[in-house]
């Protein structure tokens, strides 16, 4: 691959830019064919639930109707970006139908004729007729090759640090023009390298084009393969132009010229349908062309990447890392000629990889094996990072990885895929995959991977968001602070349910808990009775007041069940002041309220309807014959739903002071070893935060008692909120004394209604995306 560029290398070092030019900008697209269980192509209409197929930033639909398309926005680290992409696929994986699924190959599944396969509707005269143009040009089972690209950018401060340390006499524009131009030149060059690591489309279908099952060779009765081709895709049988187009890439005005002309001669429909493995992109805009000449470039788009099979969401985060290393390389790269002679050899490398393999010759002027020259190249980056990074392990073990690959054939994706796919076939290993991953994200479906430090009702709420087409911008992460942002319309979000929906006076008032039961009471709803303390030495001085009655005693204002104790039957003065002390560490006012009856239930109030009421079963544990109540704790929190700080649908159960003092008061220990199928309740307060269980209940509760939390709500004035209900029986219709109101909470979490213990999801993020920007039509 030739050398690097000492004098280039050595800027860079002189002046301390090693760190900087591996920063970068990086986004990711995908496209994935939607198929049903058997593996055929799915002929339903894209999902409705995520809205308009060319406004959405982040799920698309590509040329087919059956073709979803996925896009990050341009993110700071690779991590986030592959995190952010998995996110997405996660969110079209669970809006699916129960029938289909994400074909994870960039070759098509089982396809029915041309004419059955469904060009998408996009609604928008362009956008139809190219598609429709595209369908007679290539044939639609071509256009449903789907695949990987990957956007990236230099970081803007390195590119002008370095445009100063060369001294140019052009503009910066110009310099970072002819930085990108220089790059995209070495990939096109070398392109059948990158082809070769990241190949993983060596096998198709039958019902693929007749051509290419005319000339392969069968694997069996449904599966065929070329025996040296890796990529289908990047092949003359794949997603290529009729012809070679070979566009300049020596200056800005040249390339835009070339693309222009061939337009203008009707060689192209637009610049869309230039397949160049290497795109120069511009900002956003509509006419991609003239934005390039007035802006100049804005990264650069690598689309030779196949879907790979073997990750979750076709690919890697290694070959991410990778593929940032070679565009890193292709920079510190000599610079050397690339006219349509140079491009044409390029067109023939990639061909020669394709029907020869990696042991194939390569059309320069020493005419040497594919096998030496990858990996000399390998050798020359290695160089690279030792010399920018040296302490930087992860990059020398994706680049020896990489190496395995070129000198054992059998470790490439498309060996390991061809082999994995001859001991079942083409559909069978493609399906069974594509269920795979189903489960996977069902198993974690509740997270926004890459954001697992927020709290699981805003990770929910941005899932929402994203589905629905809403960008968002991370105002204070530690905070849960976010804005959301669709057309002009943003909204400031905190914790997902702090929104523009609720007036200040309205959050004081159900913070405040005797607050609450004032306004509760005057709007003729009942309420605990009870008494306010400011100190532990008025409290103590009602103790034989209170002795023999069931009581609560909690902080004025909390929130998670924090600082509350809860005495049902006989209990000491020494429990009683313990409870007090606890409850004063949280507030300067603690409230003592007669216990209520029945069972306690979460109403969910938003707007004017009761979202979802779930039923919080205590933090408890069911006994064994054989285990402690401690070993049954540690047990019950080894479920993956279980976790801690509210990022998990569940919490882990604790064996705190307060689970002691409760287990003391049934006369019970932590040591103690319970009968086989005998419960044993750790607390009295049913909170989820403190490790209790939710079941939904709300189909189950009738109506009238509905009516009274979304009257609650109101005589708060809250438009989103908790109310904590306790009801004698649900079966029966609420009177004036049969229930009574808890409590309000102005900040209710989400994630116990999405994903309850027991119960169905229901759907509390999109009503709140409802409540702020409008209901999807």
């Amino acid at each position: 691959m030739g050398f690097m560029n000492e004098e280039l290398l050595k800027l860079v070092l002189d002046y301390n830019l090693n760190k900087d030019i591996l920063l970068g900008r990086f986004g990711l697209e995908k496209e994935n064919a939607r198929v049903d269980q058997n593996g055929k192509l799915a002929l339903t209409p894209h999902p409705k639930a995520f809205g308009s197929k060319t406004e959405h930033p982040y799920i698309k639909t590509d040329f087919s109707e059956s073709q979803v398309e996925m896009i990050t926005p341009p993110l700071d680290t690779i991590d986030e970006a592959y995190h952010f992409l998995e996110t997405i696929h996660d969110i079209v994986t669970i809006e699916l139908s129960d029938e289909e699924y994400l074909w994870p190959s960039s070759n098509p599944p089982a396809l029915p004729i041309e004419e059955e396969i469904p060009i998408a509707i996009m609604n928008d005269a362009v956008e139809d007729k190219y598609r429709n143009q595209l369908a007679e040009k290539y044939g639609r089972k071509r256009q449903l090759i789907s695949g990987f690209h990957y956007n990236f950018s230099f970081h803007e401060p390195f590119l002008y640090r370095l445009y100063q340390a060369i001294e140019s006499n052009s503009s910066y524009t110009e310099f970072k023009n002819n930085i990108y131009l220089k790059v995209a030149r070495n990939v096109l060059k070398y392109r059948w390298l990158l082809v070769y690591l990241t190949a993983a489309s060596p096998v198709f279908h039958k019902t693929y084009l007749e051509e290419c099952v005319e000339s392969g060779s069968q694997l069996d009765e449904e599966s065929y393969h070329f025996p040296n081709m890796a990529s289908i895709r990047n092949s003359k049988y794949g997603y290529r132009n009729k012809r070679p187009f070979y566009v300049s890439f020596d200056s800005l005005e040249e390339y835009v010229r070339d693309l222009q002309s061939l337009i203008e001669s009707k060689e192209l429909f637009s610049v869309k349908e230039f397949y160049s493995t290497v795109r120069v992109k511009p900002a956003k805009g509509k006419d991609r062309l003239q934005k390039l000449l007035e802006n100049g470039i804005e990264y650069l788009e690598l689309r030779m990447v196949d879907l790979n099979p073997l990750d979750k969401i076709g690919v890697s985060k290694e070959t991410l890392v990778f593929l940032h290393l070679f565009l890193v390389f292709m920079l510190l790269m000599h610079d050397e000629p690339f006219g349509e002679k140079e491009q044409e050899i390029a067109t023939l490398n990639l061909d020669t990889l394709l029907s020869k393999g990696i042991q194939g010759l390569l059309h320069d002027e020493d005419n040497r094996s594919m096998e030496e020259k990858a990996l000399e190249s390998i050798v020359e980056m290695e160089k690279m990072v030792d010399t920018l990074t040296p302490s930087s392990r992860e990059f020398i073990d994706i680049l020896e990885e990489q190496k395995q690959k070129i000198l054992n054939e059998e470790r490439s994706f498309a060996s390991v895929i061809k082999s994995e796919i001859q001991q079942s076939s083409y559909l069978s290993y493609h399906s069974d995959k594509a269920k795979e991953y189903a489960e996977e994200t069902i198993g974690s479906g509740y997270l926004f991977k890459g954001f697992e430090d927020l709290e699981l009702s805003t990770q929910i709420l941005l899932k929402a968001a994203i589905k629905r087409g809403i960008e968002f911008e991370m105002i204070d992460r530690d905070d849960n602070f976010i804005a959301l942002k669709k057309g002009k319309h943003t909204e400031y979000v905190k914790q997902a349910t702090k929104t523009s929906l609720d007036s200040y006076s309205t959050v004081l008032i159900m913070e405040n808990k005797i607050a609450t039961k004032k306004v509760l009471q005057q709007h003729g709803l009942r309420v605990p009775d009870g008494k306010a303390y400011r100190n532990l030495g008025e409290a103590m001085a009602d103790f034989e007041t209170f002795q023999e009655k069931p009581i609560v005693i909690k902080p004025k204002s909390t929130n998670f069940g924090l600082g509350i104790s809860i005495f049902t039957s006989d209990f000491s003065k020494e429990d009683y002041q313990k409870a007090f002390r606890m409850a004063f560490e949280h507030d300067r006012t603690v409230l003592l309220e007669e216990f209520m009856t029945g069972k306690e239930y979460r109403f969910l109030v938003m707007g004017d309807e009761v979202v979802g009421i779930l039923h919080r079963v205590p933090a408890n544990v069911v006994g064994d014959g054989i285990h402690t109540i401690e070993q049954l704790v540690a047990n019950k929190n080894k479920d993956p739903l279980r976790g801690k700080g509210y990022k998990t649908p569940l919490e882990r159960i604790v064996l705190s002071e307060v689970e002691e003092m409760f287990l003391k008061n049934q006369s019970k220990h932590r040591n103690d070893i319970p009968l086989a199928g005998e419960t044993v309740y750790l607390r009295e307060n049913s909170n989820i935060s403190t490790g209790g269980d939710s079941i939904d209940f709300t189909d189950d509760i009738p109506t009238s008692y509905k009516n009274i939390a979304i009257r609650s709500a109101k005589a708060a004035r809250a438009t989103l909120c908790g109310v904590d209900m306790m009801i004698d029986c649900i079966n029966e219709e609420a009177t004036a004394s049969n229930y009574s109101i808890i409590e309000i909470n102005f900040n209710p979490a989400i994630h116990i209604h999405c994903y309850p213990y027991i119960g169905k999801n229901r759907k509390a993020d999109e009503k709140i995306l409802d409540l702020l920007f409008g209901e999807v039509k």
